[in-house]
């Protein structure tokens, strides 16, 4: 299995800060959104590998994980001397009767999976084991198995399904076998929510049933929108004089653009909340509400004319914000 520099799939440096970060995931994302990618065959595809690379960087406990076992993330005995870095979950794959599997379709690579997903801390994902029951010939259900699954946010407004297919390998044996199921992802679904996928988990003994296959829900991150729950959050950039004097602007929403009023005097962070266009919330038929969020930006270049004219209000105002 190949290890991914989740580094220069985001251009960054080792030594990148956590803003840095934040703003390369956002640019190469609006880059290779498939609704505004200009090549569609493999914007979707980059687009997967740019918010699995954000899913680890992006969050500091997993890149300091990342970065401390660096290119020996396969060596049990990696990073932690005299322990096991993953917490026991290479023990849970090792002996007869062990199955590895491994899915198409779900969104992450098999690096991500075994060294990040569900199956890494179930210690029943990618790699799961026989751990024992009754003797004799008694029929013994196969153990289930944890995977994740990246779902967009269209797919949480519509819903959808989703082909997926499961190479199923006992390590005892090195037999094989390739499994295709389609996946409905219901409307209105959430940030850690289980698909329950019937029979895919790992195969049962004495003619035992197979266990289940448990989907972890992540929900793909957004140039433009912080989810939190049903709601979405979208930084508003406003000028000062719009800030100060109030105005009418146009905020993203995912149906399109809404207007909205500006109350003057506005402070920069306030939340306007534009109820409904959030998230469905489940199959209700409500929806969460999106906040845009004011963020002041300065103008970082000037001309002659319009410096004079900062210059005098400058000395007109009685402004004193640090009063």
């Amino acid at each position: 299995m190949k290890f991914r520099d989740y580094y220069e799939v985001l251009g960054v440096s080792r030594d990148a800060s956590q803003d840095d970060i934040r703003k390369a995931f956002r640019k190469l994302a609006r880059k290779y959104h498939p609704d505004v990618a200009k090549d569609k065959d493999t914007a979707e595809e980059k687009f997967k590998e740019v918010n699995e690379a954000y899913e680890v960087l992006g969050d500091p406990e997993k890149r300091e994980k990342y970065d401390t076992l660096g290119k020996d993330w396969n060596n049990p005995g990696a990073g932690q001397a005299g322990g096991d870095p993953y917490g026991g979950f290479y023990g849970a794959h090792s002996g007869d009767g062990g199955y590895e599997n491994h899915y198409s379709g779900t969104g992450f690579s098999d690096f991500f999976e075994q060294m990040f997903g569900a199956g890494a801390s179930s210690g029943g994902g990618r790699y799961s084991s026989f751990s024992g029951g009754p003797g004799g010939n008694s029929p013994i259900p196969g153990q289930d198995a944890h995977a994740d699954i990246l779902v967009s946010l269209d797919d949480v407004v519509n819903g959808t399904e989703r082909s997926l297919q499961l190479k199923q390998v006992n390590r005892a044996t090195g037999t094989s076998e390739m499994k295709t199921s389609r996946i409905r992802i219901p409307k209105g679904i959430t940030e850690g929510q289980l698909i329950r996928c019937a029979g895919l988990g790992n195969p049962g003994y004495n003619g035992g049933p197979p266990g289940d296959l448990f989907l972890h829900v992540r929900v793909e991150k957004h140039p433009d929108f912080r989810i939190v729950g049903s709601d979405l959050y979208h930084e508003l950039p406003l000028a000062p004089w719009e800030a100060v004097l109030g105005a009418e602007v146009s905020v993203k929403s995912l149906t399109g653009s809404v207007k909205i009023k500006i109350p003057s005097g506005v402070e920069n962070g306030t939340e306007l909340r534009i109820k409904g266009k959030g998230l469905p919330q489940g199959t209700s038929g409500s929806h969460g509400d999106l906040y845009a969020v004011i963020q002041l930006v300065t103008p970082s270049k000037l001309t002659d004319e319009e410096k004079d004219l900062w210059q005098q209000l400058s000395k007109a105002s009685t402004f004193t914000p640090r009063s």
